[in-house]
């Protein structure tokens, strides 16, 4: 087993072995592990202190931030009022300050009073209760020894937790699926309780002792949790269910929100009332002794039991399932189902390297949840391009807002008069359209990251968050906004992103010079030789004049697709030198009217050749820097926000049509990953690339094919390949909803 060692995040501690129901689908009494037989009623007091001050030392050495603690049995009520209230104390003084306790308690709430939540209320412990919905179906399998239902004191507890002193305390409600029920009215039952939380559950089952099938359906389990989900959608999704928002999560690109699907990590240890330290539950399905570790909390650290084999088997994600799943294009989702459900007795090794004995069913359900939320679930950027330069715009705001979050204060009076101003800013429309415009300005978002990670590193330097106020002044001018900002100029020049640069004379190297708006304009106040206030009016600030040197801006020769198409050649921003390649310094205006002109070649023979192209590319293209050391058809993509590209100063019309072309289709991709996610668990796995011997990556496979398609157009051979490529693409485990739609897109490129 390799892999780093996973910490436990999450313990249950059985504070009772016995349980006042005798459920015939429980898998602690009616599965193959009766081990119960020989544990103690209740947990002891040095168990609980033990099992304490273990859980405080793990999480001290693993710097955990909080730790979960599930009480459970058995039926954990029957150790009484004054038990429990031992276990919370304990837990509670041997966690303060080494890492947030969260408790909770599984229970079926026969026992349930106001006694037991009065105390639960004291130590914040939240209860999840077992119901398997109306009285029909609960009474299927949750009964007294002697057959007397137990639905209506069930109820009686959910009705108590409900209570408003109470509701807070209510975790959500756990059901045990069999396809015997009626779906609709389970599901109708649950959420008329309103829990916070509805978990199904799939009966534990192995490939020895198969689940129920009465109709000998290979997907009935999928069926009804199916059937489920379209009541569940007609009610308007009332309460959250756990496995269908892990499907939503695994579908997406996020993480599994259930020990039962997913490829995540099991940080979970289960302490016995007698002490023993054992694995996951759930295994006492599989064969007497499945859980045992060998491990106890008196003389073993947990660390001992994380890195025991079968805990780490648990942990090694894709790694750990069997080929087979490991194949399979929904693996992402189901995680090749609860480790317990793969288990078989006559197969080699240690039986456990099968798909799940639900695995027909796993599969049905992945794909139709998809196929019934893959719309509410694809991000409107996939599908519609010109959401992009907006959600773009909204992600510069968000890393903005975080900035001034994490500054936590330590901007000073500057960086607060910046932020106040920036209000008042956008307090006017015009002055919000502005702030939006220098928002929008690619090498915004390099200021912002930089400044974020300087801001994290070391003693964590907040000059870099001094630039502010020079956004801030562009935003006023070009809304024209009568507001004083004072901005830092250095080196005898003072830089306003997007507009240019003004020489400020006789203020030595670095100072700070007043903008302001004007009519036409803006006007720019500093102290010049010896303190002697100096100004300078720059009118329409679009032209060059003495000592002014504005961001040229030139118009792209159009061929009737829409509006004038503007590009600013940046050759100014101190921000800009954010790619792979090194930025140039300034052209001159030859040079610069000579790249121009090229440029302007280069865009004839794009709308001539790729109109649909060129029609993209004039709703988000933005911004041109030239660099030094760049192949003159090679473009590059930095670290910036959407609309600007790289490229090299030098080259035919020819070059520089396919550098734009292909830079293009680098920063759309680019810009989709940002704001969703396309795929997950990029690197599991290789694929074959058409175009080359050795496997890449998902994430290479996808960007080479997604730019050689629009490159097709000036250069056939691009195209060879693409359709086996978009082949294995379909067919790979990475892909998430929103990479599918893209695929679809694609193929009708094509």
């Amino acid at each position: 087993m390799t892999g780093p060692l996973v910490p436990f995040r999450e313990v249950v501690l059985k504070v009772h072995s016995r349980c006042d129901l005798a459920c015939d689908h429980c898998y602690v009494y009616e599965h193959a592990d009766q081990s119960w037989r020989t544990r103690p009623r209740t947990i002891s007091d040095d168990v609980i202190f033990r099992t304490a001050r273990r859980l405080a030392e793990h999480a001290k050495a693993h710097a955990l931030p909080s730790v979960s603690v599930i009480l459970h049995g058995g039926e954990p009520l029957l150790a009484g009022p004054a038990r429990l209230r031992r276990v919370c104390e304990a837990l509670t003084a041997a966690l303060d300050g080494v890492a947030e306790l969260d408790l909770r308690i599984h229970t079926n709430g026969l026992q349930l009073s106001p006694r037991y939540l009065d105390l639960f209320d004291e130590f914040g412990v939240r209860v999840g209760i077992s119901l398997d919905g109306d009285k029909t179906a609960n009474d299927r399998h949750r009964r007294y020894a002697d057959g007397r239902s137990s639905h209506p004191l069930v109820l009686r507890a959910v009705e108590l937790l409900r209570q408003e002193r109470y509701r807070h305390l209510y975790l959500g409600l756990l059901c045990t699926v069999d396809v015997e029920n009626d779906p609709h009215a389970v599901l109708d039952a649950l959420t008329e309780l309103e829990p916070p939380l509805i978990d199904f559950l799939l009966p534990h089952a192995t490939w020895d002792d198969p689940p129920p099938r009465p109709d000998g359906a290979p997907t009935a389990y999928a069926d009804w949790l199916l059937a489920v989900f379209d009541r569940w959608q007609e009610q308007g999704r009332p309460v959250p269910v756990r496995i269908f928002s892990s499907l939503f999560s695994t579908l997406s690109g996020g993480p599994s929100l259930t020990e039962s699907l997913g490829l995540a990590p099991t940080d979970l240890v289960v302490v016995e009332t007698d002490g023993q330290l054992e694995q996951v539950d759930s295994l006492k399905s599989a064969y007497e002794g499945a859980a045992a570790t060998g491990f106890d909390v008196f003389t073993h650290a947990l660390d001992e039991v994380a890195s025991h084999p079968g805990v780490r088997a648990r942990q090694l994600g894709l790694a750990g399932v069997g080929e087979t799943c490991r194949q399979c294009p929904v693996v992402r989702s189901c995680g090749g189902g609860l480790y317990t459900h793969r288990y078989r007795s006559a197969a080699p090794g240690d039986g456990f390297g099968n798909p799940s004995v639900y695995c027909a069913d796993l599969a049905a359900l992945v794909r139709g949840v998809e196929a019934r939320a893959a719309a509410s679930l694809v991000a409107p950027e996939v599908t519609g391009r010109e959401e992009l330069p907006g959600s773009q715009r909204d992600l510069t705001r968000m890393l903005l807002a975080r900035l001034n979050a994490d500054l936590e204060g330590r901007g000073g009076e500057s960086w607060a008069r910046a932020w106040e101003l920036a209000a008042a800013i956008e307090a006017f429309d015009e002055g919000a359209r502005g702030l939006d415009e220098v928002l929008a300005h690619p090498y915004t978002r390099t200021w912002l990251l930089g400044a974020l990670e300087v801001l994290h590193a070391g003693e964590g330097d907040v000059t870099a968050a001094r630039r502010l106020p020079a956004y801030l002044a562009v935003a006023a001018v070009r809304a024209g906004l009568d507001l004083p900002v004072d901005v830092d100029h250095a080196d005898g020049r003072l830089v306003l992103p997007g507009l240019g640069a003004l020489r400020i004379e006789g203020a030595g190297e670095r100072g700070t010079a007043r903008v302001r708006a004007v009519e036409d304009g803006f006007l720019v106040r500093w102290d010049g030789d010896g303190g002697v206030p100096a100004e300078r009016r720059i009118i329409r600030p679009r032209t060059a004049a003495p000592g002014w040197r504005p961001v040229r801006r030139f118009a792209m020769p159009g061929g009737g697709l829409g509006p004038v198409f503007e590009l600013a050649l940046d050759d100014l921003d101190p921000y800009r030198d954010c790619f792979a390649a090194p930025a140039a310094t300034a052209l001159d205006d030859r040079a610069a009217a000579d790249l121009v002109f090229r440029l302007g070649e280069a865009w004839v023979l794009i709308e001539a050749k790729a109109p649909a192209r060129a029609a993209e590319m004039i709703r988000s293209l933005t911004t041109l820097t030239p660099l030094t050391g760049l192949a003159a058809s090679e473009p590059a993509v930095g670290r910036h926000g959407y609309g600007a590209l790289g490229i090299a100063a030098d080259g035919s019309a020819e070059d520089l049509a396919f550098a734009l072309l292909r830079g293009f289709r680098r920063a759309e991709l680019r810009a989709l990953a940002d704001v969703t996610d396309l795929y997950a668990a990029d690197g599991s796995w290789e694929h074959r690339i058409p175009w080359q011997e050795e496997p890449v990556p998902f994430s290479r496979l996808l960007a080479d094919t997604y730019e050689r398609m629009a490159l097709g157009v000036f250069d056939p051979r691009c195209l060879e390949g693409v359709s086996q490529a978009l082949d294995t693409l379909e067919g790979a485990a990475e892909l998430t909803v929103g990479g599918k739609r893209l695929l679809d897109l694609m193929r009708k490129e094509v």
